[in-house]
């Protein structure tokens, strides 16, 4: 796996897919937003950003403009990671928001504006209010992120957060099954790989 492949959205929150930008592979770390394309690349695959806008940026930034938004991305992402760690299992209370400021500071840079547009889909108005944004300079790439990541602490459970139990697995993930017994960021991933240890292990039990 490397860092032009797909992403990994496997978290059910998008907040904390941003943490899982960075994982630990079978062959080493891998960081989807090592560098600005890397960035680029990653807001796309979430949604984040409109096509339209990428290209936009990407025409207009110069590269080290945009390998300097991707390292404040990273850093804001090791910063949000504290924050989580430090909480999930149990929820939030009122006092979190002082540990905050620093999104809330980021959160106020945001212009975003209303527009009317179409409304899609069957049985709705045909209108419909849709909240945007500009995209004055490479730093508005960083608003987006800090948008979901609000939006993630407001609305999540942080007692359903969870870290995979893979063993060498890094990934968070916010557990929305029944009766919350997710163990794994992936069946197809980490879940697998410990059912075959486990396998594995009962084999060489049964010969001993």
């Amino acid at each position: 796996m490397d860092t032009h492949s797909p992403a990994l959205f496997l978290a059910d929150a998008l907040g904390l897919d941003f943490l899982n930008s960075v994982a630990t592979a079978p062959d080493g770390p891998v960081d989807w937003i090592a560098d600005g394309e890397g960035l680029l690349r990653w807001l796309e695959q979430a949604g984040l950003v409109p096509p339209d806008a990428i290209a936009m940026v990407r025409s207009q930034a110069l590269p080290d403009e945009l390998d300097a938004i991707a390292g404040q991305a990273r850093a804001l992402r090791e910063w949000f990671r504290g924050f989580v760690r430090e909480h999930r299992g149990s929820p939030l209370t009122a006092a979190a928001v002082a540990e905050l400021e620093p999104l809330n500071r980021l959160l106020e840079r945001d212009a975003g504006f209303g527009r009317i547009v179409p409304q899609h889909g069957e049985g709705q108005g045909v209108l419909a209010f849709q909240t945007l944004r500009k995209w004055p300079s490479p730093e508005a790439l960083l608003l987006p992120i800090a948008e979901a990541m609000g939006r993630f602490v407001c609305t999540e459970d942080f007692a359903a957060v969870k870290a995979c139990e893979g063993a060498a697995c890094t990934l968070l993930f916010a557990d929305h099954t029944r009766g919350h017994r997710r163990r794994w960021c992936s069946m197809a991933l980490c879940g697998n790989r410990a059912k075959q240890a486990a396998h594995r292990h009962r084999l060489r039990a049964e010969e001993a």
